[in-house]
């Protein structure tokens, strides 16, 4: 059962794949952020954060650069995208306190709106489940390379119908770069009354980094040495508050809920101790809908509705300050049929109202954007079947895109025409699926490097529509038990991101690897004894849209053996088990040679104990 689809339903039905990572599969991975989960779990690209906190980027179907702008993010029913390029803050999500992580493949246009052509990741804490609960409790704490200290713990205080549920996270590191050090903690208490047909419940969370900026190397200070830093005197910090409350309801045939955040985002940019860039961000949303089940003749059928609010401020702080904000009001449903023979007919729409103005730039415009989707799921045998999906979904120019174009350019809304094919197996030992794509764009939204814009620093670079692309490819996920002691997972991709018009047709999007592969294995040697650990490589990739230069490819091991001793986990993890010198982040080529490099981390060891009540 999933509810990525906004309420809970069997995801061997649905005509598009979703993959779904467990609480307990992070804990025996050993991995210490949704990111790093997503990362290993599923072969998710990822690339270096900036920031020093482990917030990788992601990139669900390759969009490289603008990868976080083209994906919804939604935690306990709350959408939390930025509306600019700051990105959405995943790694601070106590990791204690995520029950499911929930990630859509391909478009979630009708379900989440604008920014979702790439996909959804759905994070579903322990308090967010909704099941039924019973008191618990965990403490973990670990020691690692590169100066890592790290300390958390999770709690569930169970009495009649309420409970509260609390988590807290403290990590301190030096990293592997000198001005690399990162000071990171977080709270988050939810507490919720419950009965067998109504929940209700509040929720607080707030998490703060602080750490230095190491900056860009180019490729002669790589090789000469990876952990230097050509800006000693750089820093940041980013601080967030979230507030949210709840009410779901279970009506016989309906089901209904609300889900309603505010949230506040500081960022400070320092050189020396000084501010060169501060902001802050306000943020709100709304979330209601309705599931309704009724029996149609012999078939099943199930209609959503729902509608979302958002408003969005970001203030710029200083001299050069400005405000930029964006409202959305959207309206969706979704129909879907399933007849006694087992064919699933799907259906959705949304109509999305976007308000967007920016003080810097002076814009200030409204937009209506709509979103579709037809999908079927048609069994052919016992644990087969196959399914299509067609649909369009569409993105909006964000607030930093919006303020920084070519004078008198006006960008449009980015739409895809988005068509899924797959087969899903279930069989008695695993399962297998397998997924092709093709996603066509106009108007894609980016920023280009080599455009003439006389207002810019050298004359060139501004963020554009760019000519049409396309994104295809093949997805396989598979999970295979060789034994009872054994278990295996594949997740293999293949993808082109390309121009098919313009000038740079025939070219790769920057930053999209062709082929991705993630294996993963656990081995139950004897009763307490578990060995886990997996591969994953990421081929070659381009930094720039001439395509001159290359990002070679990447293979990164790593290995956790655990020891069960009662209520206590002894564990130990190996990251990079073979001492890989790699880099996923790069965005300069200057005569052929891959410049404005962030190294990697080489390997890296974790001791760690966690002890459950």
């Amino acid at each position: 059962m999933v509810s990525s689809t906004r309420f809970a339903e069997a995801a061997d039905s649905l005509p598009f794949g979703v993959s779904v990572i467990t609480a307990a599969e992070i804990e025996r991975a050993g991995v210490s952020t949704v990111n790093e989960a997503i990362i290993k779990l599923l072969g998710v690209p990822g690339r270096l954060d900036l920031y020093g906190g482990g917030d990788y980027g992601l990139d669900l179907r390759g969009f490289g650069a603008t990868a976080g702008s083209n994906q919804a993010v939604i935690v306990d029913g709350i959408k939390i995208n930025e509306a600019d390029l700051g990105g959405t803050r995943l790694a601070g999500i106590n990791i204690e306190s995520v029950e499911r992580i929930e990630v859509i493949r391909g478009s979630a246009a009708v379900l989440y709106g604008e920014g979702a052509t790439a996909g959804a990741i759905v994070i579903t804490t322990k308090a967010g489940r909704g099941s039924a609960r019973q008191s618990a409790a965990s403490v973990y704490v670990a020691a690692g390379s590169f100066g890592l200290r790290e300390a958390r713990a999770s709690a569930t205080l169970v009495a009649g119908d309420f409970s509260a549920d609390v988590a807290a996270n403290k990590r301190r590191a030096d990293n592997h770069r000198d001005n690399f050090k990162s000071d990171q903690d977080g709270v988050s208490l939810t507490g919720q009354w419950a009965n067998d047909w109504l929940r209700v419940g509040v929720r607080l969370a707030n998490d703060a980094l602080d750490t230095g900026l190491p900056g860009p190397l180019s490729a002669a200070q790589v090789q000469a040495n990876p952990r230097q830093t050509v800006t000693p005197n750089d820093s940041g910090s980013i601080r967030n508050d979230r507030q949210s409350l709840f009410v779901y309801a279970d009506l016989g045939a309906w089901q209904l809920a609300l889900d309603a955040g505010q949230r506040h985002k500081a960022l400070d940019s320092l050189t020396a101790g000084v501010s060169n860039f501060k902001y802050e961000v306000d943020a709100s949303n709304l979330a209601a809908r309705a599931k309704h089940q009724t029996k149609l003749g012999s078939a099943d059928n199930a209609l959503v509705l729902g509608v979302d609010h958002s408003e969005w401020t970001r203030t710029v702080l200083g001299a050069w300050g400005s405000v930029a904000r964006q409202k959305s009001d959207a309206v969706y449903l979704k129909d879907d049929l399933t007849l006694a023979v087992g064919t699933r007919l799907a259906a959705g729409l949304r109509s999305e109202s976007v308000r967007q103005s920016d003080s810097s730039s002076g814009l200030s415009r409204d937009t209506r954007e709509n979103a579709w989707e037809l999908g079927l799921t048609q069994p052919l045998a016992q644990g087969w079947q196959v399914y299509a999906r067609l649909g369009q979904s569409f993105r909006l120019a964000n607030a930093d895109e919006l303020a920084f174009t070519v004078p008198g350019a006006v960008l449009q809304p980015q739409t895809a025409r988005d068509l899924e094919l797959g087969t899903r197996w279930r069989y008695a030992s695993g399962r297998a699926e397998l997924r092709w794509y093709r996603s066509a764009l106009r108007h894609e939204l980016g920023y280009d490097p080599l455009i003439a814009n006389p207002i810019a620093w050298g004359g060139l670079g501004a963020n554009v529509n760019f000519d049409p692309t396309r994104r295809q490819g093949l997805e396989l996920q598979t999970a295979h038990a060789l034994s009872p002691s054994v278990e295996l997972q594949l997740n293999a991709a293949l993808r082109q991101a390309r121009f098919v018009d313009g000038a740079y047709k025939g070219r790769d999007l920057p930053l999209v690897p062709h082929q991705t592969l993630a294996l993963r294995a656990e081995w139950r040697m004897l009763p307490g004894h578990t060995l886990n650990g997996g591969v994953n490589w990421v081929a070659a990739q381009s930094p720039d849209f001439d395509n001159a230069c290359r990002m070679p490819g990447y293979s990164v091991a790593d290995l956790r053996y655990g020891y069960q001793w009662g209520r206590a986990e002894l564990s130990l993890g190996i990251g990079n088990l073979f001492d890989s010198k790699y880099y996923t982040q790069a965005y300069r080529c200057v005569a052929g040679v891959t410049e404005g490099i962030y190294p990697e981390a080489g390997r890296s060891f974790t001791a760690a104990l966690r002890f459950k009540f």
